[in-house]
């Protein structure tokens, strides 16, 4: 269980966001390193196998629909007793049917465990069924938490807002190397009149952001999972704990409630300069807690459920969402590509005009592999360390669009770089617990920065009198707005730094300084990629070229959409004024400046159309 503290508990987060994680072994309190290991991605499917199926004949009788999951499963039984005879005794399992999921596909139930072997083979021939369209484990996913182990003695610094912790804790929220300068951007805009859904463990009742807090709903339809009494969806997202002991859930050691929702819920939202605590980015937006993951994870069903509801759409027995989200924050994950039903249900919530943010997960490894963070039309984050470096944790890859704030503790000689806000200091229980601050870690605490500065964007608009932006939109205004990295990352994660204030001027159209100290920098020879943006949108790259090369390549590859690029040397290129330019249709292009002199070179990338996944790189031999 993770240690609690009378002030503040600081915990390291791993998988905040989708996957099973391999972070770097922290500190403990006295200086001692304590070990870390990768999280368990194992499905309870296996023990009463959960099956997400989309039948052909979707309007077909359940009892039709069990017939075919209990042919599949007596041949996929017997296919088991011919290579083992092991358990002869133990019987084909039967399918029970739970509900209709929103996207219109059906969850079933097994009656009993099994095998993996006979449950791969189960799904094979569901798949081979000409009645069934599609067919997948209702996944588990998850997040956990790696603790650090100490609680540093709060000083009582001069703070500017007056929250207590802000200015010694909250880098993450101001004008530093790592952070998002969300103070420049309150004079502007905090988010007001935008509702942020929040699909986590649920919240806790905290005095640092109650009146910020909706009603919301408790997706989960199962009491283990949910620790409540029933398997039916309730009212409110009352976060009952979400520890296990030891050998459950697939770890041999066991681990202390996270409260992981109500600290990202203080992200988006956390009161801000009311003289206690700490405070959020977008301070002055409502969040709507929506609980998905409890004890063990959340079922992929579950979630997808959720999402389309809390973007304003229907879900059976649940009633309808009087107070339908602008943005969607999705700080949860698993291993493997993007879901079938995961991406069924964000399509329906951008078709209904919300923004879904995800973090890109916590395993070190490419965003691709990871679910939701690869799905389409999502907003997905990177973390970044307090000094603006990628976080050694952090997912990467093409499908990462920008990076945000998800510390590393005592990384860089800090020991105060973790991410702070609003927590429970139970172990347990929030009923045995009182209302505290805590620092954890990882890109579930980027995504949440995101979000809220999404917010901010979909104010601001709405505000100046304009229509809310579309989700695509606000995606590249994000991307496009973002800075530059102090240094190139080791690992491509996305355009750059969330920064709140250029994020609003660009959403106001005023972010129109293409001046050379705007150009991201280029490593010589090395990708960056996850390059996206709308038609007309510009970044601007750098690459130093030194006396004696023989040749400048700048080529742009991968993706979808159509770039074109446009390369000056001393000066940024615009589209009217350049020395070198390729415009082909879609994204293969190149400019090759033979004996280029000793200069800086500007790289200008412009979106002919709409454009994602781009990758772009400058070679100088």
């Amino acid at each position: 269980m993770t240690q609690k503290h009378n002030a503040l508990k600081m915990t390291l987060l791993a998988t905040v966001i989708a996957s099973a994680i391999a972070a770097p072994a922290a500190m403990a309190g006295n200086g001692t390193p304590f070990e870390t290991r990768p999280v368990s991605t194992s499905t309870p499917a296996q023990d009463g196998a959960r099956l997400i199926v989309q039948y052909r004949d979707g309007a077909a009788a359940p009892a039709a629909k069990l017939r075919t999951v209990n042919a599949a499963a007596s041949r996929a039984h017997s296919a088991r007793m011919i290579r083992s005879t092991a358990d002869a005794r133990q019987p084909a399992p039967t399918a029970r049917y739970m509900r209709k999921l929103a996207v219109g596909a059906d969850l079933l139930k097994l009656s009993h465990k099994v095998g993996k072997a006979e449950l791969d083979a189960l799904v094979r021939e569901l798949s081979a069924d000409p009645a069934v369209a599609h067919v997948e484990i209702d996944q588990m996913l998850r997040h956990t938490g790696l603790p650090q182990r100490s609680a540093p003695v709060m000083a009582q610094p001069q703070l500017v807002p007056d929250d207590q912790y802000y200015q010694q804790y909250q880098w993450h929220l101001q004008d530093t190397a790592g952070g998002i300068n969300a103070t420049e951007a309150w004079d502007t805009n905090a988010g007001a009149g935008v509702v942020v859904a929040v699909l986590d463990t649920g919240i806790v009742p905290h005095p640092d952001m109650d009146t910020n807090m909706l009603p919301g709903y408790d997706f989960i339809t199962d009491s283990e999972v949910s620790r409540r009494p029933t398997d039916e969806r309730v009212p409110g997202a009352y976060d009952y704990g979400d520890w296990y002991e030891d050998g459950e859930c697939g770890e041999p050691v066991g681990s202390g409630s996270s409260f992981h929702g109500t600290h990202v819920a203080g992200t988006v939202a956390e009161l801000t300069n009311n003289s206690i605590g700490m405070a959020g980015v977008a301070h002055n937006a409502q969040v709507l807690p929506v609980r998905v993951l409890g004890k063990c994870g959340g079922y992929t069903s579950d979630i997808a459920d959720a999402i389309i509801w809390a973007a304003g759409g229907s879900v059976a027995g649940v009633p309808d969402n009087g107070t339908p989200a602008e943005v969607i924050n999705l700080s949860l994950g698993g291993s493997g590509s993007c879901a079938a039903i995961s991406q069924a249900a964000i399509n329906q919530a951008v078709a209904l005009g919300t923004t879904v943010v995800v973090a890109a997960g916590n395993s070190n490894g490419n965003a691709a592999n990871y679910t939701p963070a690869s799905c389409d039309d999502v907003v997905s984050v990177g973390a970044a360390r307090i000094t603006g470096g990628r976080a050694s944790y952090s997912n990467y890859g093409a499908v990462v669009d920008l990076a945000g704030p998800g510390g590393g503790g005592g990384v860089d000689g800090n020991p105060n770089g973790y991410v702070w806000q609003a927590a429970n200091d139970s172990d347990t229980s929030p009923d045995l617990g009182s209302p505290t601050y805590m620092g954890l870690a990882g890109t579930s605490m980027a995504a949440p920065h995101v979000a809220g500065v999404a917010a901010m964007i979909q104010s601001v608009v709405v505000g100046a009198g304009e229509a809310p932006k579309t989700p695509a939109e606000v995606e590249a205004i994000l991307v496009d707005s973002a800075r530059a990295f102090p240094a190139t990352p080791d690992q491509p994660i996305g355009s750059g730094l969330l920064d709140a204030p250029d994020a609003i001027a660009a959403a106001l159209g005023d972010d129109d300084d293409d001046g050379d100290d705007d150009a991201i920098p280029l490593t010589n020879k090395v990708p960056l990629g996850g390059l996206s943006g709308s038609a007309g949108s510009e970044k601007l790259y750098s690459i130093e070229v030194p006396a004696g090369a023989r040749m400048l390549n700048v080529l742009t590859y991968g993706g979808s959409g159509n770039v074109s690029i446009y390369v000056s040397a001393g000066d940024a290129p615009t589209t009217e004024d350049y020395d070198h330019r390729s415009a082909r249709p879609g994204n293969n292009e190149t400019v090759r400046v033979r004996n280029p002199e000793a200069d800086t070179y500007y790289i200008r990338v412009v979106g002919a159309a709409a454009f994602s996944g781009v990758t772009l790189q400058a070679r100088v031999d």
